[in-house]
């Protein structure tokens, strides 16, 4: 096999290894999500009250495990974060929870043209080849086109992370900005056809 022509991180995450959260632990991740929602700094727009809040697949990375989420609001906002927490030997209960929590105007209610409503937020750093960084990722999205079955993730032409899509949701951990290159996120349906494709590359950010 030939060398490899670019060193990054691929499949670093655990793939999902629960179901969407329900019941009491839906409820223990809730408060915990609402909690961070209750720090945030809105500069004085209204946020309004959180709604139902949606839950994604479950990633674990660097021995800590993310779930993240998004809920709607009274007034038409979109709150997005996760809740982390420290992997329980078998048998214990998680423990040191964390949670991050922003919010947007942007949704896919006012997009009609987007084929995939991501979220995207830095959980660490890779260092790589000459010392240059990695942002590692954890994206969550759902698809807004029909049959999607897999997301992957791409990092110049290279898949970096997939992710089954379970009840219309996706999470993927990836690494991103890197050497130039930024992830792509691809749907799939179940026989491998692209059916979707975004880039986390922001032009206004340029």
């Amino acid at each position: 096999m030939a060398p490899e022509q670019r060193l990054v991180p691929r499949f670093a995450a655990e793939p999902p290894q629960e179901l969407l959260p329900y019941g009491r632990w839906a409820v223990t991740l809730r408060e915990h999500f609402l909690e961070a929602v209750e720090s945030i700094d809105a500069g004085g727009e209204d946020l309004g009250e959180p709604q139902a809040v949606v839950w994604f697949p479950d990633r674990t990375w660097h021995g800590r495990t993310y779930v993240p989420a998004v809920a709607r609001t009274t007034t038409g906002l979109e709150l997005f974060g996760y809740v982390a927490y420290v992997v329980p030997p078998e048998g214990e209960e998680p423990s040191e929870f964390t949670a991050v929590a922003d919010f947007t105007a942007e949704t896919a209610d006012a997009n009609p043209d987007w084929k995939l409503d991501l979220c995207d937020e830095v959980i660490g750093r890779w260092r790589g080849e000459q010392g240059k960084q990695a942002e590692m990722t954890l994206v969550w999205g759902i698809p807004l086109v029909a049959n999607g079955a897999l997301a992957t993730a791409e990092l110049a032409h290279l898949a970096v992370d997939q992710c089954p899509v379970m009840e219309d949701r996706f999470t993927l951990v990836a690494p991103d900005a890197y050497r130039g290159d930024f992830l792509d996120v691809r749907l799939w349906d179940g026989r491998g056809r692209e059916l979707a494709v975004e880039s986390l590359y922001d032009d206004e950010d340029e």
